[in-house]
């Protein structure tokens, strides 16, 4: 009976003892919350963003790279979280363009700039089996501050400069291949002029006007066609130092100087046309000289 009674006790003492420290962590709580302002508060959540490979190139960073942004110069702005470097795709209208590009959350950017639902333009996409053309025109019937454009309308306007830039390529173009065409013609004369005594003494010997004619064009198409392949590989060679010294200045995956296989057979077919014209032009020249003429007598 005694023990039974002193067990009792140690276990009425010991809930005692627990209520006394549940007690005292309660209060102690209460104390704690009075205390600290911060007492339940999260932590504040950092957003991510994304910045381009130039910018994390030229100012160090790299996923996980902890940043200040603010939406104007000398404010506080919020911590952010790099997450992801993009490359930039390779636009020519951003090429010379020195500035850096980061991409946030839309409502992140809205609270950055103090803009809300504003937006400067947005993409929307259509089915196949819906007409563009008939979207545009709901959407403008609709529309109240802004206008709905086809996008290849908006490249076309964006593009002007580009376009002027490609018609003085074919003008340059074209002046090289007149210029060409007449150096070509003027090498081949030449070339015939001095063979002019070889050429009498094949017409002495019976050889017809065709024959010659014919020798002579072949001559000349085979001279192109070397000379295609020639200027092929210089193009290409140009093209590739032109592209890494261009790439490595303004760090774009931007091609500058391209050869492709429409280009080289355009300037191949082109160069033999002129070839065989100019080579069909000198021999016929020659031949309707008579053969003493061209001996000299």
């Amino acid at each position: 009976m005694i023990t039974r009674r002193l067990s009792r006790l140690s276990a009425a003492g010991a809930l005692l003892v627990l209520s006394g420290m549940t007690a005292t962590a309660t209060a102690a709580a209460q104390t704690d919350t009075s205390l600290s302002p911060t007492y339940g508060r999260r932590a504040p959540t950092v957003r991510g963003i994304a910045v381009d490979a130039r910018m994390a190139e030229d100012l160090g960073l790299r996923p996980g790279s902890i940043v200040r942004l603010s939406g104007k110069p000398g404010m506080p702005g919020d911590s952010v979280r790099v997450d992801a470097v993009f490359q930039r795709k390779a636009d020519p209208a951003e090429v010379a363009r020195r500035e850096y590009r980061i991409r946030t959350h839309v409502d992140h950017l809205q609270r950055l700039l103090g803009l809300d639902d504003r937006v400067d333009r947005f993409a929307v996409g259509v089915p196949d089996a819906v007409s563009v053309d008939s979207a545009i025109a709901r959407i403008n019937h609709v529309a109240f501050g802004f206008r709905a454009h086809k996008s290849a309308d908006v490249a076309v306007q964006s593009s002007r400069t580009f376009r002027v830039v490609e018609r003085f390529h074919k003008a340059i173009g074209l002046i090289t291949v007149v210029a060409s065409a007449v150096f070509l013609l003027c090498l081949l004369l030449l070339s015939v002029e001095e063979r002019r005594r070889d050429i009498a003494a094949l017409r002495l010997m019976g050889i017809s006007q065709g024959t010659v004619v014919r020798a002579i064009v072949m001559e000349a198409a085979l001279v192109s066609i070397i000379g295609s392949v020639i200027g092929a590989a210089i193009g290409w060679v140009a093209s590739i130092v032109v592209n890494a010294h261009f790439q490595q200045v303004y760090r774009t995956p931007l091609l500058f100087a391209l050869l492709t296989p429409e280009i080289f057979a355009f300037a191949t077919l082109t160069s033999l046309v002129l070839g065989i014209g100019a080579g069909a032009l000198a021999a016929w020249r020659l031949v309707r000289t008579p053969p003493l003429t061209l001996m000299g007598r």
